[in-house]
């Protein structure tokens, strides 16, 4: 069958069938009219909403963990300071070489 032949019968059927009453009138124009004022989503106000969110929340958490800092009791432990546990270590290979001479 050719496409010419298919075009005139699918025409021929489409006459022959009268169009429902059960859409209501002018429901395309309505659509469309819906359908334009419809507008697309600003992609840089989701990113600036989601951006300062998550700043809040980091701001949040950034004060809970300061004031568990501040506020946490000091603890007693008569270990040595660690600016002293880490200048010994760094300067336990020069302390060597000089016994060693």
């Amino acid at each position: 069958m050719s496409i010419a032949d298919l075009q005139t019968k699918l025409l021929a059927a489409a006459r022959a069938n009268v169009p429902g009453g059960h859409v209501p009138y002018a429901f395309e124009k309505r659509v469309m009219a819906l359908l334009a004022d419809h507008s697309p989503a600003d992609q840089l106000a989701l990113w600036v909403r989601g951006l300062w969110q998550a700043a809040a929340s980091c701001m949040a958490i950034a004060l809970l963990l300061g004031a568990w800092a501040f506020f946490s009791p000091a603890t007693s432990s008569k270990s040595d300071d660690l600016s002293q546990n880490f200048e010994n270590t760094l300067l336990a290979s020069v302390d060597q070489s000089d016994q060693a001479q």
